[in-house]
């Protein structure tokens, strides 16, 4: 063991490396965890990647990484592969079966069930974990090769808010910010987010700032972010909305208004100071739990600040009234100019790495590229673009996922495929969930392992190969596409997505309709030419090779800026000409009116579950990151709920003991973990572990379909 971990200098690498990860070269590719995007060095041995460090030259992490980008090769090397496809068999167990059974099953099954119920009795539910090119091609195979016409994605449950946000208030989905904005700010803002754990490399980019900035959060716990705050706004949960509504009241009290940004490029500015006025810090303190002095502070740092910059993520997101929050961040970084500049601009983090490349190409809620099912115009324009038969382009868009479920409960979907997600564990109200799985008459599961809670549930299991096992593109949250590669084979008769696609499309009988997606770089070209002239226009790409030598672009990046000195510039933002995209070119000021919260603590359920990132070592459902020996001693085991100091004494419970949670929908037991880091009367347990959705209550966001995973009524007793 000794020789096998002899240690020589590093070639490709930082200091000593094993001398068993001697690399004869290296090629860098973008991470394949959360949508920060880093850059990857992948140290790769007769053709094999045996190794890896963070990419020092990359534009997004600046050679740094998190434990998941450390691990990243690790988690492929696991026994819960899915190395074989799996049939269910008369006695219930799921058996391997060859290609050819299993895409013969998919086939005929989905047809008999469309032939006898109608071609809207499949659907199919995608992710944010796969290439941009397989998004697109699965979403044209399904609509346009197998008339399915209810599709949606597992963004769904954490970036469709920021969509309906960003779409209502600029007239397309565009996070305009760029990760130099962390550096150049003297006022951040974080809206209902924990960067320190969730996005923990552009946490080191707000270290890197040099501007000694002031740092506001919001935030019902006292997280690690809010430990690094100069300004903790530990407001109660759900009462965000008025607590924005208040600083804006101050703001235009305060006469702190860039009023020539506000008239020449924003519309609605007198229905907004109208709506707010009855929010002033006084009538809002005692719902929120903020002093006065301590809200007018915080309005005060953003109006006064030379760049503000406001970042939101699940905390906004996944919230019953989450697009009027979002839009209440947007809301004060327009009333205050900050937009455009350095520094500046309303910012939602991204969680899944291609979540933006679900929200463009997935042709779900959007037809493909951002157009409209709904548009004529637009329908024709994309069947010209694709070369094929307008009529085969759905005219109208897919149910959202909620929606999609109780079509499963209301016997309208019979056949469901499930592309690299596990919404067994991770959708709202879990058991409920689980049990509609039964009611589906074929479930098909495509996925990288097949030990998830949904693959356990699967009528046939399709086994893919995952990130480092095929190319293609993911695009991060400052709208950076960067490349990823292939530097592993995939397990057993794994293959990558795309392939599993290509399969079907002939086992259909449509191949001649994809006869240009040969591969992904082909797909890619596709992208491009509909995304010409677009908000996210790409045309100005020079293929992979480009993406490869640049460490990713950004869009928009047409024909016209690629012939630029220079080109392509790395840190690039939107709106910088005032300029947003509906057709008078002025973003708008939208306010609603407060929601209250659905099941609020009561006499019976007298705390409230908060559920949100663990550690920095845990990822989502743990599908990888529990593969790895590694991360899995970075966390704890077993569940654990954070309680305060005194509400464990009135439960005569200690740190380590157990509990029961109890909800309307379910109970559990966990670990106590006694700290003041939440307030009394809440609780805060990870949603990594698979028991918290057995709690969650089934209530969602209005305009955007998300759900709201972080408010409801539990008790607590003592094991």
């Amino acid at each position: 063991m000794t020789r096998e971990l002899l240690l020589h200098p590093g070639q490709h690498g930082l200091g000593m490396t094993p001398d068993a990860m001697k690399a004869d070269s290296t090629t860098t590719a973008t991470c394949g965890y959360c949508a920060t995007g880093c850059g990857l060095r992948l140290h790769v041995r007769d053709g094999e990647a045996v190794g890896l460090t963070p990419e020092t030259s990359y534009p997004v992490n600046l050679g740094m990484a998190c434990p998941k980008g450390w691990e990243a090769l690790e988690v492929l090397n696991s026994e819960k592969r899915a190395h074989y496809p799996l049939l269910r068999q008369a006695d219930g167990t799921q058996q391997r079966v060859s290609w050819d059974t299993a895409l013969t099953t998919f086939t005929e099954r989905f047809k008999s069930i469309q032939a006898k119920h109608g071609n809207a009795a499949v659907a199919f539910v995608s992710t944010g974990q796969i290439v941009s090119e397989e998004m697109a091609f699965l979403g044209a195979l399904a609509k346009f090769g197998m008339g399915v016409q209810h599709g949606d994605g597992n963004t769904r449950q954490c970036m469709a808010t920021a969509v309906s946000a960003y779409k209502e208030s600029f007239g397309f989905d565009a996070p305009p910010y760029t990760y130099d904005d962390f550096e150049q700010s003297d006022c951040l803002v974080f809206v209902g987010a924990n960067p320190c754990i969730g996005h923990p490399i552009m946490w080191e980019r707000v270290l890197r700032n040099q501007k000694s900035p002031e740092i506001i959060v919001l935030d019902p716990r006292r997280t690690e972010t809010a430990m690094a705050s100069t300004q903790h706004l530990q407001l109660n949960p759900k009462s965000d909305l008025a607590l924005l509504y208040a600083i804006t009241q101050h703001l235009i009290a305060a006469n702190l208004i860039d009023y020539d940004f506000v008239n020449a490029h924003t519309e609605g500015f007198e229905e907004l100071a109208a709506h707010v006025s009855a929010f002033t810090p006084e009538a809002v303190s005692q719902q929120c739990g903020i002093p006065v002095l301590d809200i007018r502070r915080a309005a005060e740092s953003i109006g006064r600040a030379s760049a503000a910059s406001l970042w939101w993520t699940m905390g906004v997101n996944q919230s019953y009234e989450g697009t009027r929050v979002a839009q209440a961040i947007i809301n004060i970084a327009l009333i205050t100019g900050n937009f455009g500049r350095p520094g500046t601009g309303a910012n939602s983090i991204t969680g899944q790495c291609n979540a933006m490349g679900s929200r463009l190409w997935s042709n779900t809620t959007n037809l493909l590229g951002h157009f409209k099912f709904e548009s004529a115009d637009d329908r024709q324009h994309v069947a010209e673009t694709l070369g094929i038969d307008v009529d085969r382009i759905p005219n109208e868009g897919s149910w959202a996922y909620d929606e999609i479920v109780e079509g499963i409960r209301n016997g309208e979907i019979k056949g469901l495929w499930v592309i690299a997600t596990n919404p067994a564990h991770s959708w709202i109200n879990r058991g409920d969930f689980r049990e509609l799985l039964g009611k589906l008459d074929f479930l098909v599961v495509q996925d990288m392992y097949d030990q998830t809670d949904t693959a356990k549930h699967a009528d046939l299991v399709l086994p893919a190969a995952g990130w480092g096992e095929k190319v293609g593109t993911f695009i991060n949250s400052e709208r950076r596409y960067g490349l990823v590669k292939k530097v592993r084979r995939a397990p057993g008769e794994a293959l990558a997505d795309f392939q599993i696609f290509r399969a079907i499309a002939a086992y259909w009988g449509v191949g001649d309709v994809f006869a240009e997606w040969t591969d992904p770089e082909a797909v890619f070209r596709i992208m491009q030419r509909l995304s010409r002239n677009r908000p996210n226009d790409i045309s100005g790409i020079d293929g992979y090779q480009q993406l490869d030598a640049s460490g990713g672009i950004q869009w928009p990046f047409s024909e016209a800026e690629s012939q630029q000195e220079d080109a392509p510039v790395q840190q690039r933002r939107l709106f910088s000409d005032g300029r947003f995209y509906h057709e008078n070119g002025k973003a708008r000021l939208i306010v609603d009116q407060i929601t209250p919260m659905p099941e609020p603590p009561d006499v019976d359920y007298p705390h409230l579950l908060l559920t949100g990132r663990g550690t920095v070592s845990q990822w989502h459902t743990q599908t990888r990151t529990e593969n790895s020996k590694v991360l899995r001693k970075l966390y704890p085991q077993q569940p654990y709920a954070e309680i305060h100091p005194r509400d464990a004494a009135k439960l005569d419970v200690i740190n380590g003991d157990r509990i029961r949670v109890r909800s309307r929908r379910g109970e559990v037991e966990v670990t106590a973990m006694v700290t003041p880091t939440v307030r009394s009367g809440h609780v805060f347990i990870p949603m990594h572990y698979r028991i918290v959705n057995e709690l969650t209550l089934s209530h969602f966001d209005p305009h955007s379909h998300q759900p709201s995973y972080k408010d409801c009524a539990v008790c607590l007793e003592k094991v």
